[in-house]
């Protein structure tokens, strides 16, 4: 399987780098440090007309991800205006108070989403056995899963990370994501992980938020193609 990489922006400045530096994938969103919302309007002006395939994130406010009924309305919309917009797919997720996946929540969404691309986000590593999810998302029609293997970071959770790529096989993408850098992509290749979801930012003085590292990102992308 090929390696891929797939960035996540919360700006019009960053989201141009990221498709300039060709990746394979823009995760966009707005808060990313309030781990996402819905991308701004701004930033979907930007993304028209990319030629990288962008997925937005669907997330009606902070905090847990089990949703109200509400809620739930919300984030079908979120998802008919980034159909709108021309967006490749949408990330979401929904949670029960057992810590278990809200099957029925997540059903109406991927309703909503047909046709488009769908990735579970890391709602699975609040779960007791993130590996659990494999199955479920499969079930769903869910193209990929995004996931630290229910650690803090990818790394600290490599051993459930290839548990989770081992039961997927070929059903669905498994992608790591949370604390992935150059320096330990190949630790992770070795779990058989071949799909990368990074942020590349870097803080840049006490008073910014950190923003898309141009260097960072080339030295990402050369570990991807195994250039370094």
């Amino acid at each position: 399987m090929t390696d891929t990489l797939e960035i996540c922006v919360d700006s019009p400045d960053d989201l141009a780098i990221a498709i300039s530096a060709n990746v394979d994938r823009i995760a966009l969103c707005s808060a990313f440090d309030l781990r996402g919302f819905p991308p701004t309007p701004p930033s979907i002006a930007s993304a028209k007309n990319s030629a990288v395939p962008l997925y937005a994130t669907s997330r009606p406010r902070g905090g847990n991800f089990i949703y109200t009924e509400a809620e739930l309305c919300s984030m079908e919309l979120d998802v008919a205006a980034m159909r709108a917009a021309g967006f490749a797919g949408v990330v979401f997720g929904a949670a029960k108070d057992d810590q278990t996946l809200d099957i029925v929540a997540l059903k109406r969404l991927c309703v909503a989403a047909k046709g488009m691309g769908m990735t579970l986000h890391r709602v699975v590593d609040e779960m007791s056995s993130p590996r659990d999810a494999v199955d479920t998302a499969i079930d769903l029609g869910i193209e990929r899963i995004l996931t630290s293997g229910g650690a803090s970071t990818a790394v600290e959770g490599i051993d459930e990370l290839s548990a989770m790529v081992e039961l997927a096989g070929a059903e669905i993408e498994v992608m790591a994501g949370s604390g992935v850098t150059f320096s330990n992509i190949s630790l992770l290749r070795h779990a058989k992980i071949s799909s990368f979801h990074a942020s590349c930012r870097v803080k840049n003085s006490e008073d910014q938020n950190p923003s898309l590292d141009v260097g960072v990102l080339s030295k990402t992308l050369k570990a991807i193609l195994r250039t370094v």
